[in-house]
Order: C-alpha cells, then structure tokens, then sequence
C-alpha cells in the first residue's frame, strides 16, 4: 500500500484489488478483481463481491454488502440506521453499543448511479440500475430502472436493452 491509504490489518483484500490513493477501509472484506476509488470510506462489516467498481468519494458504512459485478457511481453514500441520533436518552453521546445496524444488500450486476442515497434495509435488486442523485428508499425489483426521490420504477431492463448501445 502506499501512505495516502488508511488500510486496517483486519481488513481481507481480494487478489488484484486496484486501490485509489486517500482511501480508507476498515474491518471490511473486498473481493476479487474490485477497483475502489479516491476518497472511498469502507466501515467494518461491510461486504464487496467480486468484479465491482466503487468509484470515487462513496461512503460505503457497516452493514453494506454488496454482490459481485455492481458499480457503485461517484459520491453514492449509505445509510445503515434509520433513526440515528447523536445522544441516549439520557443525554450522553451514544457509543458503539447504542447503535443498530441495519442491513442493506445491493445484489449481483446492479448499478448505482453518482449522488445517490441508498437508506437502510433495502435491497438493490439483481442487474437493476438506481438513476443518479435518487434517494432509495424502498426495496427496487431486480431488472428494473428506478430513479427520484423518493425513486419510483421507471421502466424494466430487457436482456436485449442491456447490450445495445
């Protein structure tokens, strides 16, 4: 690695991972073959399969996974609790042990596009495409293109659409 990284050493790296400078990863897993992009923030318990592109400036937290061949677009970030609060009830900043992860899977061959905001407990389906700056706050169907905020199905994806140009 190089020393613009932040790298921990719990951290389980693919073979071939290509890693942008000023990134920094922690606790998390990585498959093969991925490219992370500059200024990429990888939590602890967060998952990235095989053959995905993460590109610059996402925020990818605790509680992410996300299969092989998704693209992830610039500047995507993710939210992993619902109700997030800086204090408990009693007034105290809240630690570690006050927060609950809330799980959230973009499946295999999707696509996030630039700005968009992914919120907990969703499930990106498989080869589906979030339009960029879209705020996904439900479950998106596999093979369907959903954009807006909140993003709302536009239409589905064909085999055919997908290889034409």
């Amino acid at each position: 690695m190089n020393e613009f990284c932040s790298i921990a050493p719990d951290v389980k790296l693919g073979k071939d991972v290509k890693l942008s400078k000023f990134i920094n990863l922690y606790g998390c897993e990585i498959g093969d073959s991925t490219k992370i992009g500059a200024f990429v923030e990888i939590q602890k318990n967060a998952k990235v399969g095989k053959n995905c592109k993460i590109s610059s400036h996402s925020f990818i937290c605790e509680g992410v996974t996300i299969e092989d061949n998704a693209f992830i677009g610039h500047s995507v970030t993710f939210i992993n609790d619902s109700y997030p609060k800086a204090t408990t009830e009693d007034g105290k900043l809240q630690t570690e042990s006050d927060w609950h992860v809330e799980k959230t899977v973009v499946k295999r061959g999707a696509s996030i596009g630039s700005g968009a905001t992914i919120l907990s407990k969703v499930v990106i389906g498989e080869n589906s495409i979030v339009g960029a700056g879209s705020v996904v706050t439900r479950d998106v169907p596999p093979n369907q293109i959903v954009a807006g905020n909140p993003a709302k199905v536009l239409r589905s994806i064909t085999s055919k659409a997908r290889t034409t140009v």
